[in-house]
């Protein structure tokens, strides 16, 4: 990440609301046409650790092929709530289409805990919000996609959330039908994450096709939970390249 803020173009903490961690990283193109596209990348750590400050590695290699990349803050807990969170990655994606209308399709990438809340723009009704962003792609990381198994783990302790809350914010629970336009999602998988997050990853694929959405699921092999996301820094890596 400081290799690709030295090197880009950015614009650093841009605010997108008026929370603390309601801001944005955007590296532009090396060479920007009149119309770029932009990957949206949304961290992990739990809903509670890590932010868009550690989350501009996979810049360098996507800059220099024309695709813009922002980072998205969010409030993290405890200050942050699960409900909250969603609706400031919503947010977010609104406030960029709406200040940057050079921007032709959105893909969004989001890596376990961000794997979720990206699920979760896809189950989104629009029509709360002023602008409806162009979402062509979605890569979803080694996500979680029901998050009621976590209610009776320490990940909960700081979390807080209740049965109603988790049933709320679990993209399992709110598939939505695709529509014509609906965006093609990939989804990864590590050969080394826990039996738990590929069963949620495999599941969660299924329930998107049995909607009618465009899904493939990858199952990257010698790679973990976090070296699966962390390769997006080189540019022969599978998932980069994808």
């Amino acid at each position: 990440t400081e290799r690709a803020r030295a090197s880009a173009q950015t614009l650093l903490h841009v605010p997108y609301g008026n929370g603390d961690g309601e801001k944005l990283d955007i590296y532009f193109p090396t060479d920007p046409c009149e119309t770029f596209p932009v990957l949206v990348y949304i961290h992990g750590g739990y809903w509670q650790c890590l932010s868009k400050d550690d989350s501009g590695f996979a810049a360098l290699p996507l800059v220099s092929q024309g695709v813009a990349v922002v980072a998205v803050g969010y409030d993290t807990a405890p200050e942050g709530h699960m409900d909250a969170m969603v609706q400031q990655v919503r947010r977010s994606l609104v406030f960029l289409v709406e200040q940057y209308p050079r921007i032709r399709g959105v893909y969004l990438c989001g890596h376990s805990a961000g794997a979720h809340l990206a699920a979760m723009v896809l189950s989104t009704d629009w029509t709360e919000f002023q602008e409806v962003p162009e979402i062509k792609g979605a890569v979803l990381v080694s996500g979680v996609y029901d998050l009621e198994p976590i209610l009776h783990t320490y990940v909960n302790d700081v979390l807080n959330m209740s049965r109603e809350v988790a049933q709320r914010n679990s993209p399992m629970r709110h598939v939505t039908l695709a529509v014509p336009a609906a965006c093609e999602v990939l989804m990864a998988v590590a050969q080394h994450d826990s039996p738990e997050f590929r069963r949620q990853s495999q599941e969660y694929s299924q329930a998107l096709r049995a909607a009618g959405w465009s899904v493939s699921l990858l199952d990257l092999a010698g790679v973990d939970h976090f070296d699966i996301i962390e390769k997006l820094s080189e540019d022969n890596y599978i998932l980069t390249q994808v």
